[in-house]
């Protein structure tokens, strides 16, 4: 959890970090078997040492990375909720209030889908 405080207190916008904090801690908070870390300057939750989420922030928009297999899986969803998409992330934008059923329903599609799987990512 140092590893993640630290990771916040890099965030200058107070909006910004409160937001980020908020989402990690309903991560750690639903889903206790997942491991917290921060990597490549993000926080991100495994699962037996595989990669499930993880989250970064830009000037207008949080960063959501499920890997690609979980964006498209839900791309109609991500759409419908009018979050942009590239090929590896999804950004939720600041304004509008965290879809967390979005979340749930990405982390949980990973933590099933790669229940078996041995490597880090897909």
């Amino acid at each position: 959890m140092n590893e993640i405080t630290e990771y916040l207190a890099q965030i200058d916008d107070t909006d910004h970090r409160d937001r980020i904090e908020e989402v990690l801690k309903w991560v750690m908070a639903t889903y206790p078997q997942l491991a917290p870390r921060v990597a490549w300057n993000q926080p991100m939750f495994t699962d037996h040492g595989t990669f499930i989420i993880a989250f970064s922030t830009a000037k207008k928009h949080m960063a959501v990375a499920p890997e690609k297999a979980a964006i498209d899986r839900f791309e109609e969803d991500i759409e419908a909720g009018g979050h942009s998409i590239t090929k590896q992330l999804i950004r939720m934008s600041w304004n509008r209030p965290v879809d967390y059923a979005l979340l749930g329903k990405l982390i949980e599609f990973n933590i099933e889908d790669k229940a078996g799987y041995e490597k880090f990512w897909r």
